[in-house]
C-alpha cells in the first residue's frame, strides 16, 4: 500500500503488496507514462522510476558519484546505451544495468577513436513490473555493496535534512534584514 504525502511526485510505500514481500506499488502505467518520472519512497529507499521509448526503468534516486538528483538528468544514448546523465558532474549511467561509463582510447590503434566503457556496476536498479495496467517494482536486494547505497542511508538523510535547514536559515536571515551581504 502506498500512501500520497505532500507531493504528487513524492510517496510512500509503507507495505508490501499481499503475499509478495518486497513489491512496492507505483502508480498505473498511464500516469507514470504521463508524468515521464516519478519519484517514490520504497520500504526507506528513495526510487526515480521513468518512462522512455516505451521502456519503464528503476534506480536509487541519487547518483552515485555525489548524490546528484538523476530525475533531473537527460536521457542520452551512449555507445549503442541508454542512458541517464547526471546533471551535476555528467556521469552516465546505464538505466538497464546501473553501469557507469566512460570513454577510453587505445593510444596503440590508430587512428585514435573514444570507445564507451564500463565501470561495472555504481547505481542500484530495481525491477519494474506491470501487472494490468499497474506498475509494482521490487527492489534489488542482491549482496554486495553498490556505491549508490551511501546515499540511501540515515546518515547521508540527516547530513542533507541538516544542510536544508541552515540554506533555510540564511534565506530567511536575509528576507528579514538581520543578515548582510558585502
Amino acid at each position: 500500500r502506498c500512501v500520497r504525502g505532500e507531493s504528487v511526485r513524492a510517496q510512500v510505500c509503507e507495505m508490501s503488496s499481499p503475499g509478495d514481500q518486497g513489491v512496492c506499488f507505483v502508480g498505473t502505467r498511464e500516469a507514470v507514462v504521463q508524468a515521464g518520472r516519478v519519484v517514490r519512497r520504497v520500504h526507506g529507499r528513495d526510487v526515480l522510476v521513468l518512462h522512455h521509448q516505451g521502456a519503464l526503468y528503476a534506480l536509487d534516486l541519487h547518483c552515485y558519484h555525489s548524490g546528484g538528483p538523476l530525475q533531473e538528468g537527460d536521457i542520452e544514448e551512449f555507445g549503442g546505451r541508454l542512458c541517464i546523465v547526471c546533471p551535476w558532474h555528467k556521469y552516465k549511467i546505464t538505466l538497464a544495468e546501473g553501469e557507469g561509463l566512460y570513454q577510453a582510447v587505445n593510444p596503440l590503434v590508430k587512428p585514435l577513436r573514444p570507445v564507451w566503457c564500463s565501470k561495472g556496476v555504481k547505481q542500484r536498479v530495481h525491477q519494474v513490473t506491470e501487472v494490468n495496467g499497474d506498475i509494482f517494482i521490487r527492489l534489488d536486494d542482491s549482496a554486495g555493496a553498490v556505491e549508490s547505497d551511501h546515499y540511501q542511508t540515515e546518515e547521508y538523510r540527516l547530513i542533507v535534512g541538516e544542510a536544508d535547514k541552515q540554506r533555510k536559515h540564511k534565506i530567511t536571515s536575509l528576507l528579514s534584514g538581520t543578515t548582510r551581504i558585502f
